[in-house]
């Protein structure tokens, strides 16, 4: 066995939650695209994905979103994981004009591990995480007893804790 085959049989992989979400365009099918690079890097394998669920924008005035969560198991560390994401919402014409503005497909590192990261373009877990009903509804769903190493709370906990309209959040068929 060659010292390559080695190391890279050796590498370890970081379970790793993201979020997904779009309201421009077909969001659905191009969700649905986007899982499918992400799942086709080598260096990621594909859990779970969430079923997708309509929900209502954060911020100006736009059309709702369709929103979802996938869970992963990575060998990219964390930077390189968020720029391989960015590259992919990029592919997918995303423009950062506003925030909180509407967009093409908007990708999202919600948790590494159970790392604690604060870079000046990181910060995991996502910093908002613990409010939006559109990220921890999907995720509950797939990641149920994933802790937060923050609160030291499972995402099932902090989703039940969560207060919203439940008209807000509507999921969607298969189809």
């Amino acid at each position: 066995m060659s010292i390559a085959t080695e190391v890279n049989h050796c590498t370890r992989k970081y379970k790793s939650a993201i979020a997904l979400g779009s309201n421009l365009g077909k969001s659905k099918d191009t969700l649905q695209k986007a899982v499918e690079i992400i799942q086709s890097a080598p260096q990621i394998d594909l859990i779970r994905c969430s079923s997708w669920y309509q929900t209502k924008p954060v911020g100006p005035a736009q059309p709702d979103y369709i929103n979802g969560c996938i869970t992963i198991n990575t060998s990219f560390n964390p930077s390189e994981l968020l720029s391989f994401l960015l590259k992919i919402e990029q592919k997918f014409g995303r423009e950062r004009k506003e925030k909180w503005g509407a967009r093409t497909l908007d990708l999202d590192l919600i948790l590494y591990d159970d790392l604690l990261i604060d870079l000046p373009n990181l910060k995991v877990p996502h910093i908002l995480m613990r409010e939006r009903a559109f990220v921890l509804i999907p995720l509950a769903e797939i990641a149920s007893q994933w802790i937060d190493p923050v609160t030291k709370l499972t995402v099932e906990i902090l989703k039940n804790n969560l207060h919203y309209a439940h008209d807000e959040i509507i999921k969607l068929s298969n189809d």
